[in-house]
């Protein structure tokens, strides 16, 4: 392979966003171009997601948009589920060019409490809704890598 041909490669790297959905805040993780690493990008006001993303869609190369489907412990709809599902026919509808998937993102809120606890940070910092969003963005986000080197994808 020639060095052109490992610049193209390089330039058709893409990330993968996900989207923790909340009817207030949206926590958002993003791999990095070889899609190894996710980490905690940020959390916006829901009705700020589509601008966010627009103008993070500018300067990024993104593949596909992982949403958090939330569920019963007996793997049912929630109550949240039908504002989730609006917000995925919404960003399928306004981005058409990239892949929107769901996964199952029952627990994520737990562990994120305790990942963040673990931490060492602060109560009043451990108290952060929005940081609490953002780890669960990155551990939905995880777990989409995961099953997806594990061909469950």
């Amino acid at each position: 392979m020639d060095f052109n041909m490992i610049y193209i490669y390089l330039c058709s790297m893409s990330k993968i966003l996900a989207i923790d959905y909340g009817t207030k805040r949206v926590g958002i993780a993003v791999t990095d171009d070889l899609q190894i690493i996710a980490s905690g990008l940020t959390t916006v006001h829901s009705s700020e997601l589509v601008t966010f993303l627009e103008a993070y869609f500018k300067q990024n190369n993104v593949e596909a948009i992982v949403v958090g489907m939330p569920k019963t412990l007996q793997n049912e709809r929630a109550d949240s589920t039908k504002e989730v599902e609006k917000i995925v026919t919404h960003l399928t509808r306004k981005f058409p060019a990239i892949r929107i998937e769901t996964i199952d993102e029952r627990f994520t809120s737990s562990l994120a409490s305790k990942a963040i606890l673990q931490s060492g940070l602060k109560k009043k910092q451990r108290k952060d809704k929005s940081l609490i969003d953002e780890v669960s963005a990155t551990i939905i986000l995880q777990d989409y890598l995961q099953q997806k080197t594990n061909g469950f994808r």
